[in-house]
């Protein structure tokens, strides 16, 4: 894992972030626990630890400064991505990971338990029955669905004040055209991948 830290290291330079060598070592264990639970679980196409780091870790990281609020909701969470790199590097903020793939949640929470992260809740749920009892103030989908869609899915579990974070690659001109909201579209860079990134960022209609 020496390549992987070296690489994770750089990296998180690169992002101008400094998790601290306790921030470090939990992100290297999620990608050692990832790799070890992939061979049985089928959790990413990414086999490799060391294309982790960039794919996975530091594109999960690349949208930390734009997270809005303490209550934060990673919707379609996968193999915990980006919720759990989230969760590492912002201690006083709670998340909640969602998925509907019961062998994905089971994962997730297994990584939580051995990360020792207190403030991560995960919840097997389809994201149309989810009602939480407070509100998020940021809701984030990777690689999801269409913006439409996502906005019509996840519209009612945002905060009166709360911003919806689309993780994209390229700009998607065709789904932004049907957008009736306002939008921003922020263009990241991530260390160790070549291929466009961008945030769509909705900031929830204020009523009244």
């Amino acid at each position: 894992m020496d390549a992987c830290r070296d690489k994770l290291e750089l990296g998180l330079k690169a992002l101008g972030l400094d998790v601290g060598e306790h921030g470090n070592d939990a992100l290297l264990r999620f990608i050692k626990l990832i790799a070890k639970w992939n061979k049985a679980y089928n959790l990413t196409a990414v086999r490799d630890p060391l294309e982790m780091v960039s794919l996975h870790i530091l594109d999960s990281l690349a949208i930390l400064p734009f997270l809005n609020g303490s209550r934060v909701a990673d919707i379609g969470t996968g193999a915990g991505l980006p919720g759990i790199p989230l969760a590492i590097c912002r201690p006083d903020c709670q998340f909640t990971l969602v998925d509907s793939n019961s062998k994905k949640t089971r994962f997730v929470q297994q990584a939580v338990l051995e990360l020792k992260l207190k403030n991560v809740d995960v919840v097997h749920s389809r994201i149309e029955l989810l009602q939480p009892e407070i509100l998020f103030s940021t809701v984030i989908c990777r690689a999801f669905a269409s913006m439409p869609d996502i906005m019509q899915l996840t519209g009612h579990l945002l905060a009166e004040d709360g911003v919806l974070l689309a993780m994209k690659g390229q700009q998607p001109e065709q789904e932004l055209i049907d957008l009736a909201e306002t939008y921003s579209v922020i263009p990241l860079t991530v260390p160790g991948i070549a291929a466009e990134r961008c945030l769509i960022r909705l900031e929830k209609p204020k009523h009244g």
